[in-house]
């Protein structure tokens, strides 16, 4: 009684996509969407809905929630093939783009709205004062002055200032360069 051996395409697959699940949350994404993203991202084509749950072993919305996601990051495309109510999800395959995307989307969800509530606990604490208050108003605006100048940084990343100087988009041809070589 022999076991058949799964091809070193479906392990390697396999351990990519749980790999890739368990990491997502670090990076601000569900399990569940991380899964489908590196799915996705193995796959050399489009893939619909129902594709992707019965790849992942999901719920149809499970898959649904975690599409929306992806695509509100910017790192999935959603298509509909002429004729079908179909809809087929594909990755964004430009590197420069997807960093863009994940910048973007980190800068809306996290920095902005920790810079509008540092502004406004500096304004409440101004109104104090104790040392205490005066302590807090002080650490408070050096995080601020922090988190606004990283801020900058990102929206001239973003407007395409400082990143194109630096070659964004050179590094990114040479690592293409470099994987079609074989070289580590």
């Amino acid at each position: 009684m022999s076991s058949a051996r799964p091809s070193a395409h479906a392990a390697v697959r396999a351990d990519f996509v749980q790999l890739w699940g368990r990491l997502g949350p670090f990076w601000g994404v569900t399990p569940t969407a991380a899964k489908v993203y590196a799915e996705l991202i193995a796959s050399s084509e489009a893939r619909s809905g129902e594709e992707l749950a019965a790849a992942l072993q999901l719920s149809r919305g499970g898959v649904s929630m975690a599409t929306r996601e992806l695509v509100d990051w910017g790192l999935v495309r959603v298509e509909r093939p002429g004729g079908t109510r179909r809809l087929v999800y594909s990755i964004e395959a430009e590197p420069e783009r997807v960093i863009r995307a994940i910048v973007a989307t980190r800068k809306r969800r996290e920095w902005d709205p920790m810079l509008e509530h540092l502004r406004t606990w500096r304004a409440e604490l101004a109104r104090e004062r104790s040392r205490e208050a005066q302590s807090l108003h002080t650490r408070l605006g050096e995080i601020e002055a922090l988190v606004a100048w990283v801020g900058e940084l990102a929206e001239g990343f973003l407007r395409g200032g400082l990143v194109p100087r630096l070659g964004l988009a050179a590094l990114a041809a040479v690592a293409r360069k470099r994987i079609k070589k074989g070289s580590r």
